[in-house]
């Protein structure tokens, strides 16, 4: 009995997102499999370069982890104090900023393969990219919805950050910085 009384329970929030984190990691799972799949059966299938502007996103989604965790350790892991908050804020308006970029970089490689003449109907490996990088921008917007939503909650909210909502955000964007990692390693691999 003392044993569960010991055992922090995980916040709403926390619970939530690895729920969510495990439908998207299906999802995920599942377009790969079909990516496998089409491109055995497929003698249409065309592989092309990957426009390089991935790597410098890569790059940006990876640094922006690194800023969360600067502004949330800043946030939420010591008593809070002005100078840590505002410090932690700022960590956490340059991670919005890096996955804004990273998401522009996005449409930067669509329109890339676009001059290449590779659209989403061209052929099914381009059908592919398209369809895989555009969710993951999308998760990656409610990343950058859920962020802004914690950011301005901690501006208000001092001297009592929302540690349990910040630590769910930063879950998902670790997650979503994760899962870009494994779809590149997949898109350089099969297409």
């Amino acid at each position: 009995m003392d044993v569960l009384k010991l055992t922090p329970r995980p916040s709403p929030a926390r619970t939530g997102v690895w729920l969510g984190i495990a439908a998207i990691a299906m999802s995920f799972a599942a377009y790969t499999s079909a990516l496998v799949v089409r491109q055995g059966s497929a003698p249409d299938w065309r592989h092309f370069s990957l426009p390089p502007v991935l790597y410098l996103n890569t790059l940006l989604l990876l640094v922006s982890s690194g800023t969360l965790e600067l502004g949330r350790r800043r946030i939420v892991g010591r008593a809070p104090q002005m100078a840590f908050m505002a410090s932690g804020v700022r960590w956490l308006s340059l991670t919005l900023a890096l996955g804004l970029l990273f998401v522009g970089g996005q449409a930067l490689a669509w329109r890339n393969l676009a001059a290449q003449g590779l659209f989403l109907a061209t052929n099914p490996s381009s059908a592919f990219f398209y369809v895989l990088t555009a969710l993951h921008a999308l998760h990656l917007l409610g990343g950058i919805a859920a962020l802004g939503y914690v950011l301005g909650r901690v501006r208000v909210a001092t001297p009592r950050p929302p540690a349990a909502a910040l630590d769910a955000a930063a879950l998902y964007w670790h997650f979503m910085g994760v899962l870009w990692l494994y779809l590149l390693m997949v898109l350089v691999v099969r297409l």
